[in-house]
Formats: C-alpha cells, structure tokens, sequence
C-alpha cells in the first residue's frame, strides 16, 4: 500500500502473479534463436503505487524442445497488472518463470522501463 496526499493505494501481492497462465507447445530446433517483444506490459511501483510500464523482450533458444505460446504469454503478463513489485523483481520473476517453464539455460529477459522521475531503468536477466 503506498500513500500520497493523505490517500492510500492499494495494489496486490506477487503472490497473485499467475504463472498458471503460461503454456508451450514442441517445437525441435535447438539452435533456432526466437525473440518475442511487447510494449504492453505494466505492474504497480510498490513504494509510490504509480504504473510502471514496460516494453519486454524474451530472447531464447528452445533447447529443451519447447516454445511459449504467445495467447498464455499475453494472460501470464496481464496477471502483473496489479501487483506491487519492484522493476528488477520483475524481470527476473519473468526470467525465473520462463526458464523454468522452457527447460532452457539460454535465456534472456530485458525489461526498459518507461521514464519515470527524470530515470530510465533498463533490467536485464540472463544471457544466451
């Protein structure tokens, strides 16, 4: 809960990111390098309660035979929305989540976050 002018915000808890949502499908080409970009990603900065937003990019390479399917990407991002968490936690729950769900060491997530008080921010997890 964040407070300003005598008013609260209140935003979710991480818990309430829904990893659930994400799916793949088999796809056999280890050395295919796939990215996949958005613009449309937002969560709630956890100490003003004001939107960050982001664009992402995931980069990887389907080692463990698997892609994510783009429509459960879309939900999985969208369960962020209202969740307070800080820009470098969630680049790496996304990282964390992908990885995991992918079977794959070659991965990569950068999140550049919009403006926000005169400071871009850029966070970057992983490598390829």
């Amino acid at each position: 809960m964040a407070k300003a002018d005598g008013k609260e915000f209140s935003f979710l808890s991480e818990d309430h990111i829904d990893s659930s949502f994400l799916e793949t499908f088999k796809f056999d080409s280890k050395e295919q390098y796939i990215t996949t970009k958005t613009r449309e990603f937002s969560a709630v900065c956890p100490f003003s309660g004001l939107p960050d937003l982001a664009d992402v990019i995931i980069e990887y390479f389907p080692e463990g035979g698997l892609c994510v399917e783009l429509k459960s990407l879309k939900y999985y991002f969208v369960s962020f929305r209202n969740v307070g968490i800080y820009q470098e936690a969630a680049t790496k729950r996304i990282y964390d989540d992908l990885k995991s769900l992918l079977k794959t060491n070659k991965i990569k997530i950068t999140t550049i976050y919009n403006t926000r008080g005169g400071f871009d921010t850029t966070c970057i997890e992983g490598k390829i």
